[in-house]
């Protein structure tokens, strides 16, 4: 009944200074939201890595050449420091070549490619913006890539570097609207890569990243023999690559063997090593990055809710030195310290409470936002709710105490005579 009281008086409270409780609450909202909406976004990043990276199909293992001290799965994954490894300590394509013929039995396909320039290519008014890419046969099948129309490329055409291309049905929309592009030629003149390229397959382009642009202005992948783009590029040999294995079920042991593999391979190397990661190696590693990543920057978001409560604590404070007489009052009248203490400390509670649950509402629409723009996949993180409406009752108490127990401690004798 006493409990039931406080929290009539608290919300009358509120009601009577309706601005100068949102005001206090504001710190509260805009820390719970921020948190909340941090990491909800991050866990939706998170997400669509994870079903990105798992869309690139099971059984698929990495090898990356990387510096001995350098064991950042997510560096070496995005080749940060590709351009510092010497020729001579990346792979040579005759390693690949007797890694496949040495693990015959093994391995279903290895990927060899070499990012080339990216341009436009016209036919009159008519154009389509792409990416170079120089691949071997084996590319597709580790990459997924569906063909559509005409074929893939060739052992022989890769071989013979023979100037082919397979390109996306976005580019043959593009490019040859109405029309059938096989067979057709396209000319590509860049600094590195000059020739005249005949369409022999076109790839389906859904459910591929495009980036920003769409429509006409979309960027797609041209794929052409990888020894074309190696002719002009900066290194001769490779610090990556991809592999299918036929035993799904058993890539976690064949990783371990491949790693001894290239352990060999790189034993008198004291500089570079060539590390080995399976699928689940990889996204684990990366989730736990960009879980650490999310928790850290929602921390510091966190440090709006420490303002929030000092916040908080002022306004009390504020409303023990407006209340005085009231207070004395209640003492004179037989009131407990004990009970006047409970009702700033009800009243603190309460404000951080409501601020608590608007706070969740703003960052649930922050999140909602975030991740529609970037067109990841919305979720809710049910833990993180109701851990920041229970720690906004924590910042009630804790900046509350001091407040209340002042009010508590008034001389009521003392409180009348205030003016």
């Amino acid at each position: 009944m006493f409990l039931k009281e406080n929290i009539n008086l608290a919300l009358a409270g509120l009601k009577a200074n309706k601005m100068r409780a949102f005001l206090t609450m504001l710190g509260i909202i805009i820390g719970i939201g921020s948190v909340i909406a941090i990491v909800s976004i991050g866990n939706a990043i998170t997400g669509t890595f994870m079903k990105t990276m798992s869309g690139m199909g099971a059984g698929t293992i990495y090898g990356y050449v990387a510096q001995r001290d350098n064991d950042n799965i997510y560096t070496q994954m995005m080749g940060s420091s590709a351009d510092e490894i010497p020729d001579g300590d990346r792979l040579t394509e005759d390693q690949i070549e007797n890694l496949k013929k040495d693990y015959s039995d093994k391995i279903k396909s290895v990927t060899l490619y070499e990012k080339g320039d990216s341009t436009q290519v016209k036919d009159g008014r008519k154009y389509a913006n792409i990416s170079i890419y120089g691949v071997n046969t084996d590319f597709f099948d580790v990459e997924n890539i569906n063909i559509d129309k005409g074929r893939l490329m060739s052992d022989r055409d890769v071989s013979a570097r023979r100037e082919v291309a397979v390109v996306s049905d976005k580019f043959a929309s593009n490019l040859f609207p109405h029309e059938n592009p096989l067979g057709k030629t396209v000319d590509v003149d860049t600094d590195k890569i000059t020739g005249n390229f005949t369409i022999v397959g076109v790839y389906k382009s859904e459910g591929m990243n495009m980036g920003a642009a769409s429509g006409k202005n979309v960027v797609t992948n041209f794929y052409i023999p990888v020894g074309i783009v190696k002719q002009t590029a900066k290194y001769q040999n490779y610090y990556n690559f991809e592999l299918k294995i036929n035993d799904v079920e058993n890539s976690d042991v064949f990783s371990k063997r491949l790693q001894t593999y290239f352990d060999r391979i790189y034993k008198n190397n004291t500089k570079y090593k060539c590390s080995i990661y399976n699928e689940e190696d990889m996204l684990s590693k990366v989730s736990s990055t960009l879980n650490v990543i999310s928790i850290a920057i929602a921390a510091i978001a966190a440090i709006a809710l420490l303002v929030g409560g000092i916040g908080v604590m002022n306004i009390m404070l504020v409303s023990v030195t407006e209340r005085t007489r009231e207070i004395g009052t209640r003492k004179a009248l037989g009131a407990r310290s004990g009970y006047i203490r409970m009702q700033f400390l009800v009243e603190s509670v309460i404000i951080c409470v409501i601020g608590g649950i608007i706070g969740v509402i703003f960052g649930l629409l922050l999140a909602w936002g975030g991740t529609s723009l970037m067109h990841a996949e919305f979720s809710v993180s049910v833990p993180v709710i109701f851990i920041s409406v229970g720690f906004s009752m924590l910042i009630g108490i804790f900046f509350g105490y001091y407040p209340a127990k002042k009010a508590a401690g008034l001389d009521p004798i003392d409180a009348l005579r205030y003016e």
